[in-house]
């Protein structure tokens, strides 16, 4: 079973993942296979000043020798920079300690849920590890799950489909990735991101926020993964978990959900055909490659839907949980926008569900056997029975 836990606050000293149930003999490299993921998670127009203190890098602390896995668990850390400026407050120790209270909580942030939750009176406490920091540490395992899915063609992608008011027409097939890469807001539409970037100083202008939608598709997902058995394995339900649990993730559409909700049957199911040697596929992918709770040999795809972040440079109405009294927010440095940088993580967490299903569906101790189960079931599932 492939299992991650994750460990570190905001401000404190590190994060720290612990990928468990990876195979002997994969080839993992922190400089190449996590640390581009991580600086891609901090880029992106509307990132706040925190960026530009981080640098984040990936460090591999165990579970791999000469390069390669051992079988046993890894572990990986990240170094928060910014700790050095947050020594006081985020101090470890009990002797000497003076904490600095936040009692201002904010709309929209676990701030307040976490106070009443476990009767805290600072809210410093939650918000350290509420913070969206800790999908840093996400981004790092699933940069592992995403390494093995490569040994079987498996590749995960995403692009910004809409920030604010400005959308483009959600593709899922033909996305010009370099685009993508090239843009500041990670939408292969040139026009659209401009359009967005100015969405985005506009937002900054009026100290607010903004949200948006992020589309990714995982190709090359073999036909088989999850399963209709039971209801927590069913591979739809397993991606719109893990999604919905990044911070701001509001909502999670699989495949074309909304369309298909005001639509007829008939203009919504995709027809399957089989061609001789290549196999089973469908005339169009409308389900996002799941169906039944059962990958189905299409691409499988996601809109993600990121809600405004909550931190405001204008603070909103709220309670102070010391004197019960109406004040205005807390205030600390923030994002305008994270839905370029939220994209990431989502591709990491689809990546980890798949990853997850396909170790369970092939199985193996080793990469090498993993390897050779796929390419059996790949075999089998291209031939009428």
């Amino acid at each position: 079973m492939l299992r991650f836990l994750t460990a570190g606050e905001s401000h404190g000293p590190q994060l720290t993942v612990i990928v468990d149930g990876v195979p002997a003999g994969l080839a993992l490299d922190a400089a190449r296979d996590i640390t581009p993921d991580l600086r891609r998670r901090q880029g992106g127009h509307g990132r706040g000043k925190r960026q530009q203190i981080e640098q984040d890098a990936a460090a591999v602390t165990g579970g791999v020798r000469g390069g390669v896995t051992l079988g046993s668990p890894v572990s990986i850390t990240i170094a928060n920079r910014d700790w050095e400026n947050w020594r006081g407050p985020m101090q470890i120790e009990a002797e000497g300690f003076t904490a600095k209270r936040v009692t201002r909580v904010r709309p929209g942030h676990a701030d307040l849920a976490g106070v009443l939750k476990y009767g805290f009176d600072d809210a410093r406490n939650v918000l350290e590890r509420a913070s969206a920091r800790e999908t840093a540490a996400r981004v790092a395992a699933g940069a592992v799950a995403r390494a093995l899915l490569r040994c079987v063609g498996v590749d995960v992608h995403s692009y910004v489909q809409r920030i604010g008011e400005v959308a483009i027409e959600t593709v899922v097939a033909g996305v010009d990735w370099d685009a993508v890469g090239r843009s500041t807001v990670r939408c292969p539409d040139e026009n659209a991101s401009r359009a967005m970037v100015n969405a985005i100083d506009a937002a900054r202008e009026a100290k607010d926020t903004l949200g948006g939608t992020a589309c990714v598709i995982a190709s090359g997902v073999p036909a088989g993964l999850g399963s209709y058995a039971q209801w927590d394995l069913r591979l739809d339900g397993r991606i719109a978990q893990a999604i919905c649990s990044i911070p701001s993730v509001k909502g999670v559409e699989l495949g074309a959900a909304v369309c298909a909700a005001r639509s007829r049957g008939s203009a919504v199911h995709d027809e399957p055909r089989y061609e001789e040697g290549v196999g089973f596929a469908h005339r169009s992918n409308r389900q996002g490659g799941v169906t039944g709770g059962v990958s189905n040999g299409e691409d499988v795809w996601a809109l993600v839907h990121f809600k405004p972040i909550s931190t405001l440079l204008a603070p909103l109405r709220s309670v102070d949980i010391a004197s019960g009294e109406e004040v205005n927010a807390h205030y600390e440095r923030s994002d305008i926008c994270v839905v370029p940088a939220g994209a990431v993580v989502a591709e990491a967490m689809l990546a980890w569900v798949l990853a997850g299903a396909a170790l369970e569906k092939f199985g193996g101790d080793t990469v090498t056997e993993f390897m050779a189960a796929a390419e059996a079931h790949r075999r089998a599932v291209a031939q009428l029975r």
